[in-house]
């Protein structure tokens, strides 16, 4: 499972996502919803959400509401989890990433 997790891209890009987001890029307070973040990553909304259950598990986002949930990234336990983490490291691993995606504003708006 642990290799699963290293090579999983979906998940990186999900995870990725999650970390770049900041408040001003949210069209609601609460956080981003899973089909605005499937629109971001550019990745079908039940991959996001899949993927977004992993990095819940691992207390790594936190959600809110529940039709629709709105998701935030959880810096606090981001820094408090372990350094030898699949997740962690998947996150840490920052060969051939392309860091001009996360802070492209215009894929943010708001309808």
């Amino acid at each position: 499972m642990a290799q699963d997790i290293l090579q999983d891209m979906e998940l990186k890009r999900v995870g990725l996502e999650m970390m770049f987001l900041t408040p001003d890029k949210f069209c609601s307070d609460l956080g981003i919803t899973a089909v605005e973040l499937a629109k971001c990553a550019e990745l079908p909304c039940e991959t996001v959400k899949k993927k977004l259950k992993i990095l819940l598990d691992r207390k790594l986002v936190i959600v809110t509401g529940n039709n629709p949930k709105y998701w935030r990234f959880d810096e606090y336990n981001y820094k408090r989890i372990s350094e030898n983490d699949e997740v962690y490291l998947l996150l840490c691993n920052m060969d051939e990433e392309d860091f001009s995606r996360y802070f492209d504003y215009d894929k943010f708006k708001c309808n």
